[in-house]
């Protein structure tokens, strides 16, 4: 009878949340977040709930890097504390590297000569007690059953001795980019994250989806020959045992310039007054409360640095430096374009203070994000520099100031780093339209069959179908969000939802609910095409009549995304004259047409809809001639 009662207890509970949930939004929620919701650790006004949890790890790693054979070796301790309510029967390990291990899967073709077997773990320790056998992977994961479960509120401790030859040729977000330089992620024995959704993060990683980690410290010591420098990660705790005492005055000089130095230039190579001359250098960094730890070195790149104010009531600075091939033509700004980028996201979008106290702009190739350093090819134009520099350190917010399961909801990131530097970008790089850019890129692929959601989980899509769900559409699903709200309650809105997730891990329903709550709208018309529909971008102009002063026309809405309306006269004189420019929540009503007066002050020739920056998959319906 107790347990009929208890039975029915929680059926009632259960239909109350959802017909709450019903209530507050009309998103389609999964089951899984519903039970978050259900358990408190989530709440339906999109902040954290009470019973909201999430563990951490502290980190104390002691690497050294053969530059003549790539191999890297390691010592390393975890301590992971674990938070959550539950006792953990297994611990899971990442081993990103097992990438290369020969039979994994990868998204990638990489070079046969890059085929390894992956991490060589050669000892592990659980709590001091050495495991006799290796546990089994599966894919890049290692998995570690435990005699002892973890309890709730307590903690384990884990050391692992192991290598891995860093890859030559396949140089996927990391690797080698000559003979001495280097850069290292996703290289050291990671816990993976259990959360209060999915319990373990069992995701392999193939190479398409990225970051999905806690928040730790990180206590690290890198090993490089002499003359090489390293930057990474964090902050060097020991300059004045590695630098030569030229490089270590012109580096504390740079931390606080608001002028470019040239802490190491040609010249110092040359006149060996680069590092201490000693045989073995030994870096000693450390970074708190960070998702990740990457490094690069190399004995003849270039470094510049200056500082960066970002948070002008206390004028707290970061240290802002480039690392580059002599080669490199367009690196030489790169120092002052990161600065400005920095400076621009702490004040303007998204107007948060700049959370680290460094950042390295790393020249080695493609752009990918870590935190603190970030890891960019050259370009040959100044638009492409600016770009990827202002992208890959936009990534700062998204997904390291909130940590975004990237894994998952790629477009939680990849679309904010997309749309936060369009102003940057625009200013940075005179000519350049980086909104006409996505928009243009979106055209292309909406509404084809590839063309999916992006609520869609990230992990179970490949290009092209990746690359629109998570960059372009989401850019400008936020861009568009951003002009419906107006610049001061857009801003409003993100900065809530970045304080109250800042730390933790935030669902795309944590950041639809909180933009709900704070903007005092229920945007989910406007979420729900966007994010969870196959609609696309498709507006048409019709005209119904006109007269010498004024012109009636119809704005159909075939593709069904809530999209901005710019409509443009031209004159027989002519002249050309924008005379409607409506943001998307013009279709906030759900309708799929408009019908809109046009005022007229002379004869026209045409009536023109659109515009470079709104995406549309068929132009050709998008203006009138007038006879």
């Amino acid at each position: 009878m107790k347990y009929f009662f208890t039975l029915i207890c929680i059926l009632i509970m259960m239909s109350f949340y959802s017909a709450s949930i019903a209530q507050i939004s009309s998103l389609p929620v999964p089951l899984n977040i519903r039970h978050s919701i259900d358990k408190g650790t989530r709440t339906l006004d999109g902040k954290p709930g009470e019973a909201y949890w999430q563990n951490s790890s502290d980190y104390n790693i002691k690497a050294e890097i053969e530059p003549a054979t790539r191999k890297i070796t390691g010592q390393e301790l975890i301590t992971y504390t674990n938070n959550s309510p539950d006792s953990l029967n297994q611990i899971v390990i990442r081993l990103y590297q097992d990438i290369y291990r020969n039979g994994n899967m990868r998204d990638f073709e990489i070079n046969p000569e890059d085929i390894t077997n992956g991490v060589d773990i050669q000892k592990i320790y659980i709590n001091n007690t050495r495991l006799e056998n290796i546990p089994k992977r599966i894919g890049t994961n290692l998995i570690i059953p435990l005699e002892v479960p973890v309890s709730p509120k307590s903690k384990i401790k884990l050391k692992f001795t192991w290598s891995f030859i860093l890859s030559k040729y396949s140089n996927i977000r990391m690797g080698t980019y000559d003979s001495t330089s280097f850069f290292v992620g996703y290289w050291f024995p990671q816990v993976a994250v259990y959360d209060d959704i999915d319990g373990w993060d069992m995701q392999n990683y193939t190479g398409t989806t990225e970051m999905y980690n806690d928040f730790n410290n990180f206590d690290v010591e890198l090993t490089v020959p002499k003359g090489f420098i390293v930057w990474s990660t964090g902050v060097l705790q020991n300059p004045d045992e590695v630098l030569s005492p030229e490089t270590n005055g012109k580096y504390k000089k740079a931390y606080s310039a608001l002028n470019v130095v040239n802490i190491i230039t040609e010249n110092d190579y040359k006149k060996g007054l680069v590092t201490k001359n000693i045989d073995k250098l030994h870096y000693k960094i450390t970074a708190e409360n960070v998702p990740d730890f990457a490094f690069a070195t190399s004995d003849h790149y270039l470094w510049d640095g200056i500082s960066a104010v970002v948070d002008r009531k206390n004028f707290r600075k970061t240290f802002v430096d480039a690392a580059y091939n002599k080669k490199s033509k367009d690196f030489y700004n790169v120092a002052v374009i990161a600065r400005n980028t920095i400076e621009n996201l702490s004040t303007q979008i998204p107007g948060v203070p700049f959370p680290y106290p460094e950042l390295t702009v790393f020249n080695g190739s493609g752009g990918m994000e870590y935190p603190m350093i970030v890891n960019d090819g050259s370009d040959t134009v100044l638009q492409g520099t600016v770009h990827v520099t202002s992208h890959e350190i936009s990534h700062t917010y998204f997904p390291f100031y909130m940590g975004i399961n990237e894994r998952k909801y790629a477009w939680m990131d990849e679309g904010w780093a997309t749309m936060l530097p369009f102003d940057i970008q625009s200013s940075e790089a005179p000519g350049y339209d980086p909104r006409a850019r996505n928009a243009s890129g979106l055209s292309e692929a909406a509404g084809k069959e590839n063309d999916i959601p992006p609520i869609v989980l990230s992990y179970d899509l490949r290009n092209p179908s990746y690359r629109t769900a998570s960059y372009r559409r989401p850019g400008a699903a936020y861009e568009f969000l951003r002009g419906l709200l107006g610049d001061d309650l857009f801003k409003k809105c993100l900065i809530d939802f970045m304080t109250m997730w800042n730390g933790k891990h935030p669902l795309p329903y944590d950041f639809f609910f909180s933009f709900n709550k704070t903007s005092g709208q229920n945007l989910d018309w406007y979420f729900k095409p966007w994010f969870f529909e196959m609609k696309y971008p498709d507006l048409s102009l019709e005209l119904i009549n006109v007269n010498e002063t004024s012109a009636k026309v119809k704005v159909v809405n075939k593709g069904g995304l809530p999209l901005p309306v710019k409509i443009k006269i031209y004159y027989l004189d002519g002249q050309q004259n924008e005379v409607y420019n409506a943001s998307a929540k013009i279709w906030e009503k759900g309708v799929d047409y408009l019908n809109i007066n046009l005022e007229l002050k002379k004869k026209i020739s045409k009536i023109e809809l659109g515009s470079s920056q709104i995406p549309d998959v068929n132009l050709k319906d998008n203006s009138v001639k007038i006879n």
